[in-house]
């Protein structure tokens, strides 16, 4: 009978640990990469801001760029009137704003951003919490005091 006991047992953590690195595991990368790309785009938004703000606080409304022609290749540019740019907004669309414009996209932009960050924190705390409480779960089956670690594999 307690053979058959710790047979059942050892099924069942099989079963939490394969829980775990099927599919905890993966949506927790998987959220920390989405939310890395966001933190990306935020720092984009955040460079062209400052940019602008240099430009307007320099009254600069013209000037000369080395631009990127793909494959590290560039190209001497002129920019005869910098007052007017084109943003990304996204999907490959490009709009042509204003500075103030630009300055007031890129401020919604942010906000919007922000608040995507603040959700994938959350969601990877959630993950990270359903994975401790996945191990503790393991842990109070293998009946293993709270201070004991388990194997690395269970770990996160």
């Amino acid at each position: 009978m307690a053979a058959a006991e710790a047979r059942a047992r050892q099924e069942k953590v099989k079963k939490f640990e394969e829980f775990v690195d099927r599919r905890l595991k993966p949506d927790l990368a998987n959220a920390i990469k989405q939310r890395d790309k966001v933190f990306e785009q935020q720092k984009t938004f955040l460079d062209l801001k400052r940019n602008i703000q240099n430009l307007e606080r320099n009254g600069v409304t013209s000037m000369r760029s080395m631009v990127n022609l793909g494959s590290e290749v560039y190209m001497q540019a002129e920019v005869p009137d910098t007052r007017h740019i084109f943003v990304d907004i996204g999907l490959g669309f490009h709009v042509e704003f204003t500075w103030q414009e630009a300055l007031q996209f890129i401020s919604v932009r942010e906000a919007r951003l922000a608040r995507q960050i603040d959700e994938y924190t959350h969601l990877i705390a959630s993950i990270k919490a359903q994975i401790k409480l996945v191990c503790e779960g393991i842990r109070e089956l293998l009946q293993l005091p709270p201070e004991t670690e388990l194997s690395p594999r269970n770990t996160w």
